[in-house]
């Protein structure tokens, strides 16, 4: 007799505690995401983290996936749609932050961009956008044409 284990998903909704515009402009979430970042710590290490949004394009929560080194983070494909799929979003936006000050995307950025997409795409989930954030301003991988 073969053993499997349970799984249970449990669904608790609450109310979004921060306001987010219902648009899905690029400053918009970068103001979101700068409110919920560790501004103590946006100049220390990278860290990856996704933006979790339902159909009305409400925040249902702000999910940090890794955090790394001063110069890169790993990012695992599967635990931001492990995030997404749990929460029933429709819809992520994601972002990053370099401690280094610049808002030039690496070659490592658009290669985790264009697997997020991919992705995203396969499991019917709205990439809406990839920001490089820093203490003074962001980068949007959607305003400059790179989704």
């Amino acid at each position: 007799m073969f053993k499997v284990a349970e799984i249970e998903i449990v669904y608790k909704r609450t109310e979004s505690v921060v306001e987010f515009p219902t648009s899905n402009c690029s400053k918009a979430s970068a103001d979101y995401f700068m409110k919920c970042w560790n501004m103590n710590t946006i100049d220390y290490a990278e860290q990856f983290k996704v933006l979790l949004l339902d159909s009305a394009l409400k925040p249902l929560g702000i999910v940090t996936i890794a955090t790394g080194g001063t110069q890169s983070v790993v990012v695992d494909v599967r635990l931001v749609f492990a995030a997404a799929l749990k929460a029933n979003a429709t819809s992520i936006i994601v972002a990053h932050n370099h401690p280094s000050g610049t808002l030039k995307a690496s070659d490592h950025d658009i290669r985790i961009t264009d697997q997020l997409r991919q992705a995203a795409q396969v499991l019917d989930v709205k990439f809406l956008d990839h920001l490089i954030l820093t203490r003074k301003a962001y980068f949007s991988f959607a305003d400059n044409g790179l989704l």
